[in-house]
C-alpha cells in the first residue's frame, strides 16, 4: 500500500507524498527543531491569553448586566412606590372632591343667580334710561 520513508513522508495513491500522522515514531526525548518548539510555545501562550481575555470580557459583561439589572430593579421599585403614593393621593383628592361637590354645586347655582341678576340690572338700567328720556320729553311740552 503506502511506503514509509525515513523522513515521515508516505506516498498516498490519490494525493501523492504526505506527512505521516502516526505518533508511534514520536519519542518524548527526541530533539525537535528549537524554532518550531519556541513558535508552538508562543502560539499556545497567545491562544491561552486570547481565551483568557475572551472569558474575562464575558465575565465583565455579565457583571455589568448584573449591575444594570440591580439598578433597574431599584429604579422600578422606586417607581412602584411613587405610583402607589400617587394613587393614594388621587384617592384622597377624589374623596375631598366628593365632600366639596355640594358646595361647588351651590357656587354654580349662585353664579347662575348672579348672572341672571346682572342681566335684570342691565334691563332695569335700560328701562330707567328710557323712562327718564320719556319724562324729560313730557316735561318739555
Amino acid at each position: 500500500m503506502a511506503e514509509e520513508c525515513s523522513d515521515g513522508v508516505t506516498d498516498s495513491p490519490k494525493k501523492g507524498p504526505t506527512l505521516s500522522t502516526s505518533t508511534s515514531s514520536f519519542e518524548a526525548l527526541d530533539p525537535h527543531d528549537p524554532n518550531l518548539s519556541r513558535l508552538a510555545t508562543t502560539m499556545f501562550q497567545k491562544t491561552g491569553d486570547y481565551l483568557f481575555g475572551e472569558l474575562t470580557t464575558t465575565q465583565e459583561d455579565y457583571k455589568l448586566l448584573e449591575a444594570m439589572n440591580q439598578a433597574t430593579i431599584t429604579k422600578y421599585s422606586d417607581m412602584r412606590q411613587i405610583a402607589g403614593n400617587v394613587a393614594q393621593s388621587m384617592s384622597e383628592l377624589n374623596e375631598k372632591y366628593k365632600t366639596l361637590k355640594p358646595f361647588l354645586d351651590q357656587i354654580d347655582q349662585i353664579d347662575d343667580s348672579v348672572t341672571k341678576l346682572e342681566q335684570a340690572a342691565y334691563k332695569l338700567d335700560a328701562y330707567s334710561k328710557r323712562l327718564e328720556a320719556k319724562f324729560k320729553s313730557l316735561e318739555k311740552r
